[in-house]
């Protein structure tokens, strides 16, 4: 009789292609004298290490493809007045970047404006003459807006003296087309730190030059198109909402496209779609060159990059679906004085233009258009949902969540099978090596996380800054991915130890073989069930996923079903005494194209925009440890490495690869390490700089509202995690650096900073300080309860930015009124760590006096008039206003900040000479 393994294995055919694992075939005797035969474990450490490398550089070749590279520019003659042009575009970014920094209430940004307002004058008047343009210089009135999500959530935003410019096109002689419209939408406002030639003077030059363009086809439209150049979205996403709340054109539009930039330039990606794919659908089948990925739909949901865009109003408040692009490429300088025309890459506008030009004559012509964002289905309304992806920015996938609900159930039932009835046939043996290889998986990333967390901890106490590798992100390389790689090496080649054991131990109670033999069988086993691993990874991930609609699950879908389909169709062979073969390296290749084809780009992208993100990482300077971001990235790293590598990983452990490999790691880790500790690369360049914030602060609320005279200093802090000693050591000026003094923004918090009150007091006046006022305290007694109601007025005193903070467990709601209007009604209010939040901005004319009326919550223990002097007093509301204004002391601290340095201004950022005051709840 011809004795066989239990445990379940697979086998090629005898004829081994030249290229494969040297396996050499012996006879060995059984007890009954039949023969079979057993390949050689063994492995060729060269062409593992070909592999490897092959793969390494195909990733690379993938991202460099697909966001890399850039469609060529196209002058005016090129592209004819039918096409889009982008060096006519890159005239009207020279044009506003040459304004200089245009933020809400700047004489720029009037500038700005009238700029595009005369551009688009001028596009009236070269329109096609079968085509209707219409141009409107908007004024908005005073508002106020809430978003349920992103950075603003749970704030009131108010505005007031915004003005926007709105273009619509469409044909002469079908005035029924005016009834559904397609906005295009952006921002002409900057933040006061930064010329904002990407956020977003890009977002805008392309617009005019696609506005041109359209006045030559609009005479063939079903449909409008409006394009929006509004003001007020860096403070709020104002523009956008004073447009769909107050504009007539408003009410016409039924598909809205946002664009935005989070960088500079690039490849303009869709990464917000929906709810209604109808937009989407139009996009992937029209664009020349479409770029978009429903991960960074997922990641912007879940609130990883804390950041907002005007699609947020377009779908939460107009109720409108659409799209969203952004621009991500050098996202270092997202609100810096390096958003800076000559880091504009070449073909950037073109790439955006070309690709909405193609979606908007495809979706101006159609007679389809949606009429809002949901669908009828069996009698019910529901919103859409879909899964999209680029693929190598020259295909867009594009499937809707249905459907995709059927390919991931079906796929997680048939492993389910595949792997019940390998069970079921191996017995309790190949149950004990499943479990063993599942071992094996979570060694890979418990070592590798702790491995690469190890140089996260490492990093701060040997270099001048926590992040070194800012402005070299191919540092990562050494200082993350390859202690990641040796974790995973070390991990699974654990799990094949003990999986080996295990085999070997059931090999010798059903096999009678020499122990040379043996050996050789076990660890071709071992490997199989190593490679199945990665099976059994992503099958979980794909189960997870589809459970909760995550739409990012096609990555786990493309890293499961190739890899088992090739593992399938060339390792399923049987010789005839089912004895285990070595893995073929096609079965690796061919298992790894479509993986390494979807998602190598993305792995690299986003590991790219993460490290970008570290140089704004921390919200509350000193707020967080100066290890967090090195660890986050690490972690991410590790997970991806394990995920990834686990496929590859197995094939190394029968070659003699393992040492030379882990030596080149090593090293690599160490020049790393030596590179960061000495300096030699610098952690941050003029072009990547440290996002720094200088402001001179005037706090007049003493304690909580206490009566002394205002303190005036000037802060330097940094959202880039670490000191600042160096850069104080350049600057001097009298700075004292450390947590002693935590100054409160209102929305955000100093808790490490360098403080300096040397020549402070020039620049600014008693007059600029902003005032609190109770009008009255009173408690009415009308109805069943006592209700106490507190009247206070507000003075800005000038300033076009006030942020304000009302103490939640104090006051349960508030009305806020400009003049005789009430923008904000009494309604149900939501807070934030314990805090109402308000913040407000406007132009040069926007009302700088308010009335505020606080509703005292019911369960508070003061009343009108009680003072408890024992309490700890905390304040009952706290501001802060703004002036984008230098004073000397400030003025003279920046011209000394170090090249390294950019100011940076963020959502919730103090501009460079701010007010602080308060009222204390016992007033």
């Amino acid at each position: 009789m011809r004795n066989r393994t239990q445990p379940e294995s697979s086998s090629s055919s005898s004829s081994a292609s030249k290229s494969e694992p040297r396996a050499t075939d012996e006879q060995i005797k059984t007890s009954s004298n039949d023969s079979i035969h057993v390949s050689s474990a063994k492995r060729s450490g060269l062409v593992w290490t070909v592999v490897f490398a092959t793969l390494i550089c195909a990733s690379y070749g993938v991202y460099y493809y697909q966001y890399e590279h850039m469609p060529p520019p196209l002058t005016a003659e090129q592209a004819g007045r039918r096409g889009f042009s982008e060096l006519e575009a890159m005239k009207h970014v020279k044009a506003l970047t040459q304004l200089g920094p245009h933020a809400v209430g700047s004489d720029a940004l009037d500038r700005a404006l009238q700029y595009v307002l005369a551009a688009s004058q001028k596009i009236k008047e070269s329109k096609h003459w079968e085509a209707d343009v219409e141009v409107d210089f908007f004024h908005a009135k005073s508002g106020a807006n809430r978003v349920g999500t992103g950075v603003f959530k749970g704030k009131t935003l108010i505005y007031s003296d915004l003005n926007h410019i709105v273009l619509r096109i469409l044909p002469k002689y079908a005035s029924e087309a005016g009834e559904n419209a397609i906005l295009v939408s952006s921002h002409i406002d900057t933040v006061s730190a930064g010329e904002g030639a990407g956020d977003c003077s890009s977002c805008v030059a392309v617009m005019l030059e696609l506005a041109r363009v359209m006045s030559q086809w609009a005479h063939e439209f079903k449909n409008a198109v409006i394009f929006l150049f509004n003001t007020g979205e860096e403070e709020g996403l104002n523009g956008a909402h004073s447009f769909v709340t107050q504009h007539p054109w408003s009410t016409t539009i039924r598909v809205a496209v946002d664009l935005e930039a989070m960088g500079i330039g690039g490849r303009s990606a869709l990464f917000q779609a929906g709810p209604n794919l109808w937009a989407v659908e139009n996009f992937a089948a029209v664009a020349k060159y479409p770029s978009g990925q429903i991960i960074g739909q997922d990641l912007f949901a879940s609130g990883v990059f804390e950041t907002a865009t005007d699609f947020q109003v377009y779908t939460e408040v107009a109720g409108l679906s659409g799209l969203d692009f952004a621009y991500t490429d050098k996202s270092a300088v997202y609100h810096t004085k390096n958003d800076r025309l000559d880091l504009l890459k070449p073909g950037s506008l073109q790439h955006l233009g070309e690709n909405m030009l193609d979606f908007l004559l495809q979706t101006a012509s159609s007679t389809s258009i949606p009429k809002g964002n949901a669908v009828e289905e069996e009698g019910k309304t529901v919103h859409e949902t879909g899964v999209y992806f680029d693929i190598l920015g020259k295909y867009m996938v594009l499937y809707h969540q249905h459907f995709a609900n059927m390919l991931h159930n079906s796929v997680i039932l048939q492993s389910l099978l595949i792997w019940t009835a390998s069970l079921v046939m191996g017995g309790y043996p190949a149950a004990v090596s499943l479990a063993l290889t599942c071992l094996s998986a979570i060694l890979m990333l418990v070592l590798s996380i702790s491995f690469s967390v190890v140089i996260a901890f490492i990093l701060p106490q040997i270099s001048s800054s926590p992040v070194p590798y800012v402005a070299s992100p191919w540092l990562t390389v050494g200082l993350f991915a390859a202690p990641a790689f040796l974790g995973a090496l070390t991990g699974q080649h654990l799990g094949y130890i003990v999986l080996k054991a295990y085999l070997a131990n059931q090999y010798s109670k059903r096999m009678q073989l020499s122990p040379v033999h043996q050996a050789a069988l076990v660890k071709l086993e071992a490997e199989r069930w190593l490679f199945k691993s990665g099976f059994l990874q992503w099958l979980i991930l794909l189960a997870l996923g589809n459970y909760y609609k995550i739409g990012s699950t096609y990555m786990a879908l493309v890293w499961l079903v190739p890899p088992a389909f090739a593992y399938g169709f060339l390792e399923a062979t049987l010789t005839p005494v089912r004895l285990t073969r070595p893995l073929k390296l096609a079965t690796l290749l061919l298992g790894l194209a479509v993986p390494v084809l979807v998602s190598a780009g993305n792995i690299i992208r986003l590991a790219n925009v993460l490290v970008a993100t570290l140089v704004r990482f921390d919200r509350n300077p000193g707020g967080t440890p100066e290890w967090l971001g090195n660890v986050i990235f690490a972690v991410v790293i590790a997970v991806v490495s394990c995920l990834t590598l686990v496929y590859l990983l197995s094939y190394v452990h029968l070659s003699g690869a393992k040492g030379p490999i882990a030596f080149a790691s090593f090293i690599l880790v160490g020049l790393s390490i030596i590179m960061v500790s000495s300096g030699i690369i610098p952690p941050f360049s003029e072009e990547t700089a440290r996002a720094v914030n200088i402001v001179h602060i005037v706090d007049a609320s003493g304690k909580f509202g206490g009566k002394q005279e205002p303190s005036s200093y000037i802060a330097l802090y940094s959202a880039t995690p670490g000191k600042l000693t160096k850069e104080v050591e350049q600057i001097k000026e009298g700075f004292v650096c450390g947590r002693d003094n935590v100054i409160d923004f209102v929305t955000s918090s100093m808790k490490y900073g360098c403080l300096t009150d040397d020549n402070s007091e020039g620049g600014w006046s008693q007059s600029d300080i902003p005032t609190i006022h109770v009008n009255s305290d009173t408690v009415d007694t009308e109805g069943n309860e006592n209700e106490r109601i507190t009247q206070v007025s507000i003075d800005m005193k000038g300033a076009k930015r006030l942020t304000l903070a009302i103490n939640a467990k104090e006051i349960e709601d508030f009305t806020f009124k400009v003049g005789s209007e009430e923008l904000v009604p009494r309604d149900a209010k939501s807070s934030i760590y314990g805090w109402h939040i308000i913040e407000f901005s406007g132009g040069k004319n926007a009302a700088s006096k308010f009335e505020i009326a606080l509703y005292w919550a019911k369960n508070s223990t003061r009343t009108a008039g009680n003072s408890n002097g024992k309490e700890k007093q905390q304040p009952l509301v706290k501001l802060r206003t703004d002036f984008d204004r230098l004073t000397p002391k400030t003025e003279r601290v920046l011209s000394k900040l170090p090249p390294w340095c950019s100011l940076f201004e963020g959502s919730i950022s103090s501009q460079p000479l701010s007010f602080l005051n308060s009222l204390p709840v016992n007033f």
